[in-house]
């Protein structure tokens, strides 16, 4: 469905003319549309708390200029009224009830992938900037993972974790979204110029500041809402005490998406802020991909399949404590009677006489006449 440029423009405009979160402009433009909503800002017709967002930049309108920038440097200005505009991620925004979580007005983006399409299956990683080694690679070894295993990693683009997790990504081939507090022209940390323009060859580049905006400390702080919103879950690698991680993962919690961490070194100061997330209700510890998938439910991984580093499952690994203590009773070849069997186990005679066809019926052991055996395909680990 085709946008009309008024509605566009009205949208550009009003991404400048609020800080955002900006609730009461958010439900404005619900109210009367982007382009009556847009009027009537400018006149200065509208409710206390909206003019109170916008009176300061009411008169600054750069449309034109931002339009023609954001194309200049391959970027576009994603608004709700596209067909691209992740709505079930934002949704959760405005069901919250948190004036901080308010949706933005537009998104300005740049990269080839539909951000509504990524988000299907997201997952946010996130962390410390003065990572440790251990912190980055465990952030690139998880977004590796979780990138293999078909989900977008959305990140915030800073230098330690986030770097890490988007580097991850890329290093599998996968989607990667990076979040950030100032103008898509302004390549924030500058040290990840580089990266940057490789994500948005690869993923997308996302901010709901128009060109030009400076990044600011506050900025950090209100994007890390869009991180949590566009991810399906949140996982934090390393965090202090105090941290724009754990505001990300508070975010998360707000709008009802799943909180994971990594656990660290308990010497780890990097690590203090995992370990106070894994101490709070509802926080899942995690430490591969596959634990990460399994907690935001969005695809069906086997599981139960041997993961890498894992020794595969035993034929016996699910067997009750009666049933296991018989089982190790049988001999490899020769055959035993129950009484035996009830001598070596330690079990009474009705007890073992019970047990041994659920075993035979697992395929563990075998009746051959003069008594049970185990069965020769059994596992003998």
């Amino acid at each position: 469905m085709s946008v009309p440029d008024e509605v566009r423009a009205a949208r550009a405009y009003l991404s400048r003319v609020a800080e955002p979160p900006a609730e009461a402009l958010v439900s404005f433009v619900e109210r009367f549309g982007p382009v009556e909503a847009a009027e009537l800002v400018r006149c200065g017709e509208v409710p206390g708390p909206v003019a109170a967002l916008t009176r300061a930049r009411r008169g600054v309108d750069r449309t034109e200029p931002d339009l023609r920038a954001a194309e200049g440097f391959g970027a576009r200005l994603l608004v709700p009224e596209d067909d691209d505009w992740p709505t079930e991620a934002f949704r959760a925004c405005a069901l919250s009830g948190q004036p901080h979580l308010a949706a933005p007005v537009a998104l300005w983006v740049r990269g080839p992938v539909r951000l509504a399409r990524a988000t299907e299956r997201s997952v946010a990683i996130v962390g410390a900037r003065a990572a440790t080694g251990y912190g980055s690679h465990v952030a690139a070894d998880l977004a590796h993972g979780v990138a293999g295993l078909g989900c977008t990693v959305v990140s915030g683009a800073a230098h330690g974790i986030d770097g890490a997790a988007h580097r991850g990504t890329l290093a599998a081939s996968g989607v990667t979204v990076a979040v950030l507090a100032g103008g898509l022209d302004r390549p924030y940390p500058a040290g990840h110029a580089r990266l940057l323009a490789h994500i948005a060859e690869q993923g997308l580049v996302v901010s709901e500041y128009p060109p030009g905006s400076v990044p600011g400390r506050h900025r950090f702080l209100v994007r890390n809402r869009i991180i949590a919103a566009l991810a399906a879950g949140t996982v934090v690698v390393e965090a202090g005490w105090r941290s724009g991680a754990r505001r990300t993962a508070s975010d998360a919690e707000l709008l009802g998406r799943p909180v994971m961490a990594v656990p660290g070194p308990v010497t780890s100061a990097m690590s203090v802020g995992c370990h106070r997330l894994l101490r709070e209700p509802g926080t899942i510890a995690v430490t591969r991909a596959e634990e990460v998938v399994e907690a935001i439910g969005r695809i069906g991984t086997d599981l139960s399949l041997p993961l890498p580093g894992m020794p595969a499952p035993r034929p016996t690994d699910r067997l009750s404590a009666v049933a296991l203590r018989v089982h190790e009773a049988l001999p490899w070849r020769d055959a035993r009677e129950v009484g035996v069997l009830s001598v070596e186990s330690g079990l009474p005679v009705d007890l073992v006489r019970a047990v041994l066809p659920e075993l035979a019926r697992l395929g563990l052991v075998e009746d051959v006449g003069a008594g049970w055996r185990r069965a020769s395909a059994c596992d003998r680990r």
